[in-house]
């Protein structure tokens, strides 16, 4: 059986969390099989959101409001989904350096990461480096996100990709970094891979990273 993607995207777009558990629900009731109803209802309706975002046709509050019904959605479909569908882009580790204390931004990058499909490790505010590296060993992600909204935070951003170096690990992942003082010079400056200058557009720059 197939899914109805039109009520699906237009429940996450409008962050109607009520109609999307029901909607998951009632499919997974009707045996449709629940990779179906990650690939072709929420991963297409959660990019939609996040083009949107990056027109300027969504604002960061409904964009938050979006993932959150998208994160609801997940809860119930991810008990019924293979290791195979589930988790399919990557793995993902995230984080907001020692410092500092600011998770929304972070939070909002990690829910649409999950969004598009990564199994998403958040691993809170104000982690110092070795919590960075010790995460990166445990759960071994292809990608590592680092967040800070502080000019005075923003070098712990390369002490942990320093200490990803003396582990020997840090070439078995791509590390994005984002943040208000953040830039695309600092990004260089320290080894990242990717900067993201939002949330929303974290996605598509990781997606183009990883199939260039």
């Amino acid at each position: 059986m197939s899914v109805d993607t039109t009520r699906i995207s237009e429940a996450i777009a409008k962050g109607q969390m009520d109609e999307l558990q029901a909607i998951t629900q009632k499919a997974l009731d009707d045996k449709v099989d629940p990779g179906t109803i990650l690939n072709q209802g929420l991963l297409p309706g959660m990019d939609k959101v996040g083009q949107l975002w990056r027109e300027g046709e969504m604002f960061m509050p409904e964009v938050l409001r979006s993932a959150k019904t998208m994160s609801k959605a997940m809860d119930i479909l991810r008990p019924h989904l293979s290791e195979g569908d589930l988790g399919s882009a990557g793995k993902m580790v995230i984080g907001t350096v020692a410092g500092d204390l600011h998770d929304i931004g972070k939070d909002l990058a990690g829910m649409m990461f999950e969004g598009a499909g990564y199994e998403v490790i958040n691993i809170g505010i104000d982690q110092p480096n070795d919590a960075f590296v010790e995460a990166a060993i445990e759960h071994k992600p292809t990608l590592l996100g680092m967040s800070a909204l502080l000019t005075t935070t923003m070098p712990r951003m390369g002490e942990v990709i320093n200490s990803l170096k003396e582990s020997g690990i840090r070439d078995q992942m791509a590390v994005i970094i984002g943040g208000a003082p953040v830039t695309q010079e600092f990004a260089d400056e320290i080894g990242a891979d990717l900067y993201a200058p939002n949330a929303g557009s974290a996605v598509e720059l990781t997606r183009q990273f990883f199939h260039r």
